[in-house]
């Protein structure tokens, strides 16, 4: 039988344990509970998944007890969160996954994000005057790349699942068709976002009640439409999608709302397999993604130029620590907005950027009494060359596979358009292309000709999917949401378990900081010592008090015990990490 226990964490937060059938020994249990006053993951012997909403978290776990393995799952899983989490969960968008092969040791990345239509062009966001229009570029159709979910997906589980297609897509199907419970989470969001979703007549109809009255936690959301296209998706593989009267829907859909996107594009989109960046911190393996996201080389640049200090000894959260994560932090992006993009259309300098030699370089910029005021900083001379609502999920099987996946729509919702008939929403993510170099785009982040529109072009991402190997084992499976904070938001996962040694529920729930160049503010959450904000002005930084970062779904294998222990990012409300 399955055996639940609960760890209350202070005030009214009650933690669930899900521990398998096979309890461990007194010893193996005193490894896990290293002291009864901490914050402690979830544990199970066999698989687990750990994702932003509970429902698709479930189906995953349930894949994997049916014999399935972490691949398996991930597909199943992406499919149910494009039902359960619409705002973030899709068909609509696309991401990034990484893929480890236990039997063959190999890690792989596909790249599975949107694609610019055949008809995009550099200046097709900028008005009359020249400047950038966010309008153009976030909410019309024109905001939608070529959708890569489904693609993606199909190639993870054709390249390394066990199960069939339509058997890991029914749970979704299932969903749709007969319902969700809304809860309050989803009806916030629907609420929230009630101006934008309603400003097509096809996202109003499914996300609110007839006359515009609100869905309230407790009622049933039926997505029919959603589960027509499932279906056919199920039946035909990507050309129930990219073809035949989705595609069809999907293009003209995008048109009439004043995009340029064809039934040839979306039948020619392609997912495409990657080499992952990958580097090493104090001993262990660092896996990440290549570009066209940022994430991977800008995590293991920062890890490199933080390695030279002594971090665990400085302190979690000391003015210190803080003061050197944040100077390393400025100098990777700014490096950002000048080298980075779709390397299948610029020279991207991976090796200068994660090599050893390199962090020596940026050790030697920083100043450890004070900071260097960013408009001091400017991408280093190297050859040439997302979202609050991206959401990610982390498996590992019984057999060690292990699924590291972040996608996404971009803004909550996407652009808030849906797809006539499909239940598709569609990604606003043309925004993550540089309308206009030097210009900022939605999460401030600057970016260059390296990553300015282009016919076939995928937009540069900081979604930073990320597994980290310890003696050569997959040891943690991690990842968030959060746009431009995902990067250093897995940044400090991986510090806080490393340097800090603290366990996946610690390194999750922890405060975090963030830097990224422009604008000169050191963002910190709740939980950063009124003193050491203090000695950080003092050291030069702009200090702002901002609201919470990320939403870490992490899984990672204890090396001793070889139990699976995980943790969900208590900063969003419907997450879980569940086992068996």
């Amino acid at each position: 039988m399955n055996m639940m226990r609960n760890i209350r964490l202070g005030g009214s937060l009650v933690l669930t344990l899900a521990t398998a059938a096979a309890l461990p020994s007194a010893a193996q249990e005193a490894a896990i509970y290293s002291g009864m006053d901490r914050v402690h993951p979830v544990w199970a012997e066999n698989g687990m998944v750990s994702a932003q909403e509970r429902i698709a978290a479930e189906v995953g776990r349930d894949i994997l007890a049916q014999g399935g393995n972490a691949i398996d799952a991930g597909v199943a899983v992406a499919f149910a969160l494009a039902v359960t989490l619409p705002r973030a969960g899709n068909l609509g968008g696309g991401g990034f996954m990484l893929v480890h092969d236990a039997e063959t040791g190999e890690t792989h990345a596909i790249d599975y994000r949107e694609m610019a239509p055949a008809s995009a062009t550099r200046d097709m966001f900028l008005d009359a005057n020249g400047d950038a229009d966010s309008e153009l570029s976030r909410f019309s159709g024109a905001a939608s790349g070529v959708p890569g979910t489904v693609a993606g997906m199909k190639m993870a589980l054709d390249e390394y699942g066990s199960m069939e297609w339509a058997d890991v897509i029914a749970p979704a199907i299932k969903l749709a068709e007969e319902g969700i419970t809304v809860t309050p989470d989803l009806a916030d969001s629907l609420e929230a976002l009630k101006d934008r979703l309603t400003k097509y007549p096809s996202a109003a109809s499914i996300f609110y009640k007839e006359g515009g009255e609100l869905y309230r936690p407790g009622d049933k959301l039926v997505q029919a439409d959603l589960a027509t296209t499932l279906k056919a998706i199920a039946e035909q593989g990507p050309d129930g999608f990219y073809s035949g009267p989705v595609a069809e829907a999907i293009a003209t859909s995008v048109t009439e709302a004043g995009g340029d996107m064809t039934v040839e594009d979306l039948a020619n989109y392609k997912a495409v397999m990657r080499e992952p960046i990958k580097g090493s911190y104090r001993g262990y393996e660092i896996v990440s993604m290549p570009p066209p996201s940022s994430g991977g080389i800008h995590l293991i640049q920062i890890l490199n130029a933080l390695e030279g200090y002594p971090i665990g000894a400085l302190g979690e959260n000391s003015a210190e620590t803080i003061h050197l994560m944040a100077e390393a932090m400025k100098l990777a992006y700014a490096d950002r907005s000048e080298y980075l993009g779709d390397m299948d259309f610029v020279d991207v300098p991976i090796d200068e950027l994660i090599s050893k030699d390199y962090a020596e370089d940026m050790r030697a910029k920083i100043n450890q009494a004070f900071a260097t005021p960013s408009e001091n900083i400017a991408p280093a001379d190297l050859t040439p060359y997302e979202s609050n609502e991206t959401t990610h999920y982390s498996i590992i099987d019984s057999e060690g596979n292990a699924v590291s996946n972040t996608y996404t729509i971009n803004f909550s919702y996407g652009s808030g358009l849906v797809a006539e008939g499909t239940g598709v929403l569609m990604n606003n993510e043309m925004d993550d292309f540089s309308a206009k170099p030097g210009v900022p785009n939605a999460y401030g982040l600057l970016g260059g000709d390296a990553n300015a529109v282009e016919a076939g072009k995928r937009p540069l991402s900081s979604m930073t999917p990320t597994i980290v190997n310890k003696d050569g084992e997959v040891w943690l499976v991690t990842g968030s949401p959060g746009g431009a904070r995902i990067i250093t938001t897995v940044l400090q996962v991986i510090m806080n378990m490393i340097d800090h040694e603290m366990n996946v529920a610690e390194a999750s729930t922890a405060p975090r900081v963030h830097h990224q160049w422009l604008p000169e503010e050191l963002r910190i959450e709740e939980g950063i010592s009124i003193d050491t904000q203090r000695a950080l002005t003092a050291k030069g930084h702009t200090v702002s008090l901002q609201e919470v970062m990320g939403s870490t779904q992490s899984v990672m294998k204890d090396p001793e015990t070889g139990y699976l222990l995980g943790a969900s990012d208590p900063r969003r409300a419907g997450a879980a990490t569940v086992g068996y």
